[in-house]
């Protein structure tokens, strides 16, 4: 039997392109010297190469993984000998390579353990899509809102009613904001609508309990060393977190958060950069549930579906908008990844 080439190389330049784009040199750096020198005899190694799906970004995402958990022994204080190596340091690729290859082998078991965990980034400036789709629904909706946040990991974007977002000249949001995000803006601006969110509930397969700093750690391992701006959004966002994070499968948990209408409010649905990792079948029965819902909907108690997520279409991610009655959807932007941009088409 013909031995099939090892996949994790690619994997990583293709995650090091990523890095690169969403702001983070040091990341794609580190990644692209992994790519080239990693060793194909450990364990880690082994065990990476034969993980039973894609490795990733839109799979299983293994080089964010084992990058994650390097960050992890660095902010935990575990290797300082990784440290030095880390931002604001600079040191030149071959200490810094000679430098990573040494943790590998000290903390193999560490990593073993850590990549059995998807990663965790709850991006806070993702909030930059569902504010102004929020003033849409505002606009469209005289009722208070229902929200519920598929995939949310810690929470922090079900509380995008309580930030601010800078579009162009203008500002959307809470009048004394928790955080105030200033994406470049491009396009026409939403008309500003007062709203109100009346209950407000995720559901994650591995949610952070964002009360545990031992899980704050975690999450701030997955934003990068050399992006300390957003550490510091994160941080100021999780010292408001009021909302809830149910463990559970999403489809099973949305089908009962819908099972009986919202009336007198809007029930708004949202996922951000996590339905392009639920296995197909599950997507299939989450639009089912939906339509289902959407069936069932009325100007009493009408049901929306906010979505920011990849497509093949570029740069960055769509943001479309569902209502029901009727089902109709729209694009209404796209956005980066990060939040950083934003390009209104709606």
């Amino acid at each position: 039997m013909t031995a099939q080439p090892p996949r994790f190389p690619d994997a990583l330049r293709d995650q090091a392109k990523s890095c690169d784009s969403l702001g983070s040199p040091f990341m794609g750096r580190l990644l692209r010297l992994l790519a080239g020198s990693m060793p194909t005899d450990t364990p880690l190694r082994a065990k990476i190469e034969a993980w039973p799906a894609p490795l990733g970004s839109s799979h299983a995402s293994l080089p964010l993984r084992l990058a994650g958990g390097l960050h992890n022994l660095v902010l935990t204080g575990t290797d300082p000998d990784l440290a030095a190596l880390y931002p604001p340091n600079d040191v030149p690729d071959d200490a810094l390579i000679t430098g990573v290859l040494a943790t590998l082998d000290r903390h193999q078991d560490f990593l073993l353990d850590w990549i059995d965990r998807p990663p965790q980034t709850n991006e806070v400036r993702r909030s930059t899509a569902l504010i102004p789709a929020a003033h849409v629904l505002a606009n469209t909706f005289n009722l208070p809102f229902v929200i519920s946040e598929l995939g949310a990991s810690g929470g922090l974007n079900l509380m995008f009613d309580q930030y601010a977002l800078q579009a162009g000249d203008r500002v959307l949001g809470a009048e004394d904001p928790v955080l105030t995000f200033t994406p470049d803006w491009a396009g026409p601006v939403p008309p500003a609508a007062a709203f109100r969110v009346d209950d407000r509930r995720g559901v994650d397969l591995t949610p952070l309990d964002l009360l545990d700093p031992a899980e704050v750690t975690r999450l701030l391992s997955y934003l990068w060393p050399d992006q300390p701006e957003r550490r510091q959004m994160t941080l100021t966002a999780i010292d408001a977190l009021t909302a809830v994070i149910d463990r559970q499968d999403a489809i099973d948990w949305l089908e009962t958060r819908l099972s009986a209408p919202r009336i007198g409010h809007v029930h708004v649905i949202f996922h951000t950069v996590a339905w392009q990792y639920f296995p197909p079948d599950l997507q299939d029965h989450g639009e089912a549930v939906l339509a289902k819902a959407g069936a069932r909907a009325t100007a009493e108690a009408p049901l929306t579906r906010i979505a920011m997520e990849a497509d093949t279409t570029g740069p960055g991610a769509r943001l479309t908008l569902q209502t029901w009655p009727g089902g109709a959807l729209r694009t209404l932007a796209r956005v980066d990844f990060h939040g950083r941009w934003i390009e209104w088409l709606g």
